[in-house]
């Protein structure tokens, strides 16, 4: 019975939290030859003022432009 957890921050569509949970849920059949129906995703969502990076919260380094290379929004 696998278990994973994804943490992420806000702002994603339900319709990606849904890509998410059925790929993850894939790779497992496919690589471990896991059961889907016994396979549990489970996905965090944080605020980014209470996600840091390198001691800078995700909000500030967004807000400055600075997250090209960590993050595409």
């Amino acid at each position: 019975m696998p278990y994973v957890e994804v943490n992420i921050t806000k702002g994603a569509s339900k319709e990606q939290k849904a890509e998410l949970v059925d790929g993850i849920t894939e790779l497992l059949v496919k690589v471990l030859n896991k059961n889907p129906a016994s396979t549990h995703v489970i996905i965090k969502e944080f605020e980014t003022d209470s996600w840091g990076i390198s001691g800078r919260s995700v909000k500030k380094l967004r807000a400055e432009g600075k997250t090209n290379n960590i993050s595409k929004s």
